[in-house]
């Protein structure tokens, strides 16, 4: 039976980090990370997935300084907002909530955000530093994944690693996180051909294709690590991944479950994200770092 890699349980560990961050950097900072959170619209996913964000803010000390604005509202005015918060001295971390509704172009308003303020990590300049191995703020879910993997002590360095999916917000960042760990990254997609033959080579495999029952068992050699990024909501009812688990999980030494695998870890990243700004900020050392791939 494969080892179940539970994003819960690891970011309930790492919470208790980051609350005795805050706590030791008080002094110095004489003030709480603050992490904003800007909500264009009411899509339901989306106020869902900003409410947990917040409670995990309130649960380790750090402070919100998000807002909320109406579906409506024109571009100039939610970049003004971005300005606002890119000026604010207590905001050390900025995340804009995807998707924005219809009209409005999340390019320039992403690139708007201050790079060192950037809790999502998906900044050009921050992805160009993850390219080039330098530090900075790291794309939440691959960092997620990367700190999924140290925990269990799986160790990329001199593995063949297949990553099933190829954008910016996941699989580019992904790849490149695992190639820095010393792995033969392989990327998979949409036009790959002989999906199987690629993945069966994988002793790690991670899979953010964004499409549900994706992989199964013959896409699997024995004994690999299988890391789940999907998440869907099926119609008749309760979620699943991109991986067909019940066929994967007798073949996987390891395998991530859905829901409770890579999505916790995603959320206690950005506040790793925000936190390691706020050490930065005011000139602290970052008890944090071996979280930041």
């Amino acid at each position: 039976m494969a080892t179940r890699l539970d994003g819960r349980q690891l970011a309930a560990r790492i919470e208790n980090r980051l609350e005795a961050a805050i706590a030791a950097g008080l002094n110095q900072a004489n003030r709480p990370p603050g992490l904003a959170v800007l909500r264009v619209g009411d899509d339901p996913a989306s106020g869902v997935y900003v409410a947990n964000k917040e409670k995990a803010c309130t649960r380790v000390g750090i402070t919100n300084h998000g807002a909320h604005l109406a579906a409506d509202t024109p571009a100039a005015e939610v970049l003004a907002t971005i300005e606002r918060l890119n000026a604010d001295p207590a905001v050390d971390g900025i995340l804009l909530q995807l998707p924005l509704p219809a009209g409005l172009d999340e390019g320039p308003l992403l690139a708007a955000i201050d790079a060192e303020k950037d809790a999502d990590g998906l900044h050009t300049l921050n992805l160009g530093r993850l390219l080039k191995g330098e530090p900075g703020p790291r794309s939440c879910t691959p960092a997620g994944v990367m700190a999924l993997l140290a925990a269990a002590g799986v160790e990329p360095e001199g593995k063949r690693a297949v990553v099933v999916g190829r954008s910016i917000l996941v699989g580019q960042p992904m790849a490149l996180m695992l190639q820095a760990a010393n792995a033969t990254v392989t990327v998979a997609h949409s036009r790959s051909r002989d999906l199987a033959a690629l993945t069966h080579e994988a002793d790690i495999l991670v899979v953010a294709a964004g499409k549900p029952d994706m992989i199964g068992a013959e896409h699997v050699k024995a004994g690999a690590v299988v890391v789940d990024v999907g998440i869907h909501r099926r119609a008749e009812g309760g979620l699943c991944g991109d991986v067909r688990f019940a066929e994967v999980e007798p073949l996987a030494s390891a395998i991530t479950p859905v829901p409770g695998g890579v999505g916790p870890m995603t959320v206690t990243m950005l506040l790793v994200n925000t936190v390691s700004s706020w050490c930065l900020r005011n000139g602290m050392a970052n008890p944090l770092s071996d979280l930041v791939p």
